[in-house]
């Protein structure tokens, strides 16, 4: 038995809802994947200058950002998830990702893609918005995974560790005290998002501080999935997670990318 297993919210849905208006409800999830796109945003404009980058250029990508992410996150999500929740639910449940249900790297590739779409658009140099956008995504991240947290998705498994949370009745952990890898990924990503602004003005070649971005993330995700409670299919044996398997492509092409950046120095910022 875990010495310190507190319930995070209650005992019903309503905990969950950060505002409501009538009918229309805010979740908590919601509210912090807003402010992980506006701190995001706000920093990565503030650091454009030092590349030489408008800050009104990655405010105006924003948007860009959002759609992508918002869009790739949900759609993994509903593919992965398509057995258990939606191939019974009515159809509109697919566009209700406000409740939750987005997959990092869903929305990563989604953000990616509009990315590449706006640079091409306003012929900006691709490796040099990557490089501005690369420690926000941590940030970004740190507080999406808080909204995981208020959520009651993408949980620990059992633990007795002092730290351990407890869900109220009705989750699916209930009533075991779990691992609260919301708040480990949390900490980890604020984490990465300070090494990285620290390698931003240190980076010797373009598209460096995206690279390390992708390696950074891909061991700590992959680290931090050995503590996850709530996939319904593993592989590999029984030990690997799906978010596992991707993390290992990515940390490939974290590091194919560094070793193939073009030889470009960067003026000293």
């Amino acid at each position: 038995m875990a010495f310190f297993a507190p319930e995070i919210y209650g005992g019903g849905v309503v905990e969950k809802v950060a505002f409501q208006f009538g009918n229309f409800a805010i979740y908590w999830y919601g509210v912090f994947v807003a402010l992980g796109f506006l701190a995001g945003i706000w920093t990565a404009a503030r650091r454009a200058p030092y590349q030489g980058l408008a800050a009104e250029r990655v405010v105006d990508l924003g948007p860009w950002l959002i759609v992508g992410a918002l869009v790739g996150a949900r759609v993994l999500y509903v593919i992965s998830y398509w057995q258990e929740e939606f191939r019974q639910a009515p159809w509109w449940e697919i566009f209700m990702f406000r409740k939750g249900g987005l997959v990092f790297y869903g929305g990563f590739i989604g953000a990616a893609a509009a990315c590449l779409i706006y640079t091409r658009a306003r012929r900006l140099p691709l490796l040099k918005v990557a490089d501005v956008m690369a420690p926000s995504i941590a940030l970004g991240h740190c507080f999406g995974r808080l909204g995981c947290l208020m959520n009651g998705c993408c949980y620990g498994r059992p633990c007795d560790l002092p730290w351990a949370i407890r869900y109220p009745s009705g989750h699916e952990s209930f009533p075991l005290p779990v691992h609260p890898i919301q708040i480990y990924e949390s900490l980890l990503n604020l984490a990465l998002y300070g090494a990285l602004a620290w390698f931003y003005r240190r980076r010797k070649i373009e598209g460096q501080v995206f690279a390390a971005y992708l390696v950074g993330y891909a061991v700590l995700r992959f680290a931090v999935e050995f503590f996850r409670g709530d996939y319904p299919v593993r592989y590999l044996g029984g030990w690997a997670t799906p978010a596992q398997l991707f993390s290992l492509v990515i940390l490939g092409i974290g590091l194919a990318l560094w070793q193939w950046l073009p030889k470009s120095k960067v003026k000293p910022t």
